[in-house]
């Protein structure tokens, strides 16, 4: 069976860069094209990679770096991958769209479009038929968005749980990694030995997108859930890995024991169909008392394409009627690329991509 040929925008951003890593020797894609502004036109892949913990082969690092160039894409590819910029994102993908592609984007752009999914297929597979209410879906055309990088690591517990006990209110306080900001980032002397407690439109969008990752669907269009989300976002010294802190008011009384079995017993979707880089077990818990930390458990999930595709939840306790908890999540693969990579599976399984 032939693959699917896909594009790549924005290849020599660190998101980019970990869409290649997901793409190599994938049993479903094979990558057309890498694409990124004129400034890299011609460079070698292996002349721009920065991403550490992982090793291409000779073929992709020798891979050319092309300029965007919409009708080129359009007519080589059958579906694109965007890591490029919101402010850029907005229109390209719409562009894209518009000439019959379908678009899987990491980007905020979209994000709360009418009938753009944030989707995530252990928890919103459902959401996927809102493209069909796309303007350009008559073409061909659409785009799915996957979440913001810190939605993303918790939107799978707060399912979980929500599903069993019923969610009131979340607050959420996240430790965000510094390859959140892009490369290169935030500023060494700013970084180094600090915490800085804020992130751009970070806490607008947590508190916007997991109501609707969570809500339902309806040609109509969305309908958020109804428990209440309170962010606090800050940028901590870490190279890869947000954590973040839970506190949980529940509709009903479950037990810490209770509580750690729906989440560690948890399966969606992307488990049942078996996708490529689906991990086996989406959520894993952790015991020990100091754990999840970003040094060792970054990378958790299984099989090995699924590597840093799983959220770790520890220190699960209860104080004044509230559950707390840590959650961990690799926020450049399950909460950038890893999870548009899904995403497109999903699709694939199901029969959806045209």
């Amino acid at each position: 069976m032939s693959k699917i040929s896909v594009a790549v925008l924005g290849a020599t951003g660190p998101i980019g860069q970990r869409f290649v890593q997901m793409l190599e020797g994938h049993p479903y894609f094979e990558v057309e094209g890498l694409y990124a502004s004129e400034r890299s036109d011609g460079k070698r892949f292996g002349d721009i990679v920065k991403i550490r913990d992982c090793e291409f082969s000779d073929e992709t690092m020798g891979i050319r770096i092309k300029t965007m160039d919409i009708d080129r894409i359009s007519k080589n590819a059958e579906l694109v991958f965007s890591g490029i910029p919101s402010e850029l994102a907005g229109p390209t993908e719409s562009e894209l769209a518009g000439k019959g592609m379908a678009v899987f984007t990491n980007a905020g752009s979209h994000r709360m479009d009418r009938h753009v999914p944030i989707l995530i297929p252990e928890i919103n597979p459902d959401h996927a038929s809102s493209i069909e209410q796309q303007d350009t879906y008559g073409n061909g055309g659409y785009i799915v968005t996957n979440a913001n990088c810190s939605s993303t690591g918790i939107a799978m517990p707060l399912f979980a749980l929500d599903r069993k006990f019923g969610l009131d209110e979340v607050f959420v306080s996240t430790y965000q990694a510094l390859s959140g900001a892009g490369y290169p980032g935030v500023p060494s002397l700013d970084a180094v030995g600090n915490v800085i407690p804020f992130i751009d439109k970070e806490e607008e969008k947590m508190e916007s997108e997991l109501t609707k990752i969570l809500g339902g669907y309806s040609k109509d269009g969305f309908k958020p859930a109804d428990f209440k989300v309170m962010a606090n976002c800050a940028r901590v010294p870490v190279v890869d890995g947000h954590l973040e802190s839970l506190v949980i008011k529940f509709e009903s009384s479950p037990s810490l024991e209770d509580i750690s079995c729906a989440l560690s017993e948890f399966r969606g979707e992307a488990q049942t169909l078996k996708l490529p880089s689906a991990p086996d077990a989406p959520i894993i818990v952790r015991t020990e008392k100091n754990r999840p930390q970003p040094i060792y458990d970054v990378l958790a999930g299984s099989p090995e394409r699924a590597k840093g595709m799983a959220s770790t939840v520890g220190r699960i306790r209860e104080s004044n009627g509230f559950c707390k908890m840590f959650v961990l999540s690799h926020n450049t693969l399950r909460g950038g690329a890893g999870g548009s990579v899904l995403n497109a599976e999903l699709f694939k399984a199901k029969g959806l991509l045209r």
